[in-house]
């Protein structure tokens, strides 16, 4: 499983704790940062790649890199493409997780555009000549921050405080907090993602939950089966 992000500590915040859960439960998996954050208002971008990894260890991450991209700038080029459907060749996921195609930042909605195209040319078998074809059966979407309803929530309780300790790595970006109020300290960080992965946790009854959205239909082969309670 690769989730591909624009900036480091963005999977931290909306698919850590299913990268946790599923690297629990045996797979292998691993993060793509698209840029170093080198835009942000806070830390470098040696600080932000090297606080990645401090994460990435929290995450049980079997491989974390990062494509040096130009932060805040961010387009959907053939250049952009071609690079990430050589690495999607490399190290070929069976899913992928990538932001949700509409947000506030354009760097999050042209990294999904960017990682949905790459993992279609990624398949091609004329692509280039030094790789082969492989193409993610899977194309998962990360709806935490967006207004929209859930394809499924996955139960991260058991993984929510090491989701916490892997996000809380970039000192750079959630240390005191500054005087105009733009960036949040660690207890109002805390206290923000607890109450979403509180809320979508209580739509599935379970204490704290991840949302996701595929665009495909879901093939369920036991319908007595089905989790969660209608009434």
């Amino acid at each position: 499983m690769l989730a591909i992000a624009a900036h480091p500590d963005d999977v931290e915040q909306t698919c850590g704790g299913t990268l946790i859960r599923m690297a629990e439960m045996g797979y292998r998996t691993g993060v793509l940062d698209l840029t170093a954050g080198d835009m942000g208002s806070r830390g470098t971008p040696e600080e932000r790649v090297a606080e990645s990894q401090t994460a990435a260890r929290h995450l049980l991450l079997a491989w974390r890199g990062n494509q040096h991209m130009p932060d805040a700038r961010l387009e959907n080029t053939l250049t952009a493409r071609m690079t990430l459907a050589v690495k999607i060749r490399e190290l070929k996921p069976r899913v992928v997780i990538l932001p949700y195609w509409e947000a506030r930042h354009p760097d999050h909605y042209r990294a999904s555009e960017i990682g949905f195209e790459a993992c279609f040319l990624a398949g091609l078998k004329k692509l280039e000549e030094y790789s082969e074809p492989h193409r993610p059966q899977k194309i998962l979407y990360s709806s935490l921050y967006a207004d929209v309803k859930p394809s499924f929530i996955v139960d991260i309780s058991a993984q929510f405080e090491r989701r916490m300790a892997a996000l809380l790595s970039y000192s750079s970006q959630y240390g005191a907090a500054d005087a105009g109020g733009l960036f949040p300290d660690e207890p109002e960080i805390r206290e923000r993602l607890g109450a979403i992965a509180r809320f979508y946790g209580n739509l599935i009854g379970v204490r704290y939950g991840e949302p996701f959205v595929v665009k495909e239909a879901m093939r369920v082969d036991d319908i007595v089966a089905m989790p969660v309670r209608s009434i």
